[in-house]
């Protein structure tokens, strides 16, 4: 406890704060975790974690801004990196089930129910939702108006999410396997493609 204690630059400190809370917040929920319980697992005082934070709502909607941005990132850098549009696709979902794999918690607080169901954080999630299906959108290689483009992002996104949801829940405690995040993004890549490669294609 004593080294936790320690006095540590504004930056890290936040950092630290932000880290502890997401653990906490994935294991109990937002309404069942304390400001108090995340100030003990972080070996601080209530006060300091107010000096950072004013709230337990302000402290959340950080938390989702920051992960929904990192992973926005994550599939847009991955994506854009391929030319080919099965690698796109392939790109985009591996990116999403590594973040899924590698920041478990944090897709928890994303996409668990405990952001869905409290008004105060759906429009935070329903923004990342929105800019995810863009950038999915603009890889979609077709001949297709606006409309049908943006339906589609939204339904490949949606894919992602469901799945992810069905195969976290599903490993009961288990450490979640890079291997199966890359076989699940494989399966749900061909699924994408073998439907859009029946869309019309433009003028070649």
């Amino acid at each position: 406890m004593g080294e936790m204690r320690q006095r540590l630059p504004a930056a890290k400190r936040r950092h630290q704060l932000l880290e502890v809370a997401l653990t906490c917040f994935a294991a109990g929920g937002y309404h069942d975790t304390s400001m108090e319980e995340i100030a003990e697992a972080a070996g601080v005082t209530k006060p300091v974690l107010y000096q950072h934070f004013q709230s337990k709502q302000e402290l959340f909607l950080e938390l989702l801004e920051q992960e929904g941005r990192d992973l926005l990132c994550r599939v847009q850098e991955r994506a854009a990196a391929e030319t080919l549009p099965y690698q796109q696709v392939l790109a985009g979902f591996r990116a999403y089930f590594g973040f899924v794999c590698h920041r478990t918690d944090a897709f928890q607080i994303l996409f668990g129910s405990g952001a869905r169901l409290a008004d105060e954080f759906t429009g935070s999630v329903r923004r990342l939702e929105e800019d995810i299906a863009a950038v999915i959108a603009r890889f979609i290689d077709a001949d297709i108006d606006a409309d049908h483009r943006e339906l589609l992002g939204y339904a490949i996104v949606g894919l992602g999410e469901v799945a992810s949801r069905r195969w976290v829940s599903s490993q009961s405690g288990r450490v979640i396997d890079r291997a199966e995040a890359d076989r699940l993004a494989t399966r749900l890549a061909d699924l994408v493609w073998a439907g859009l490669r029946g869309l019309p294609r433009g003028a070649q």
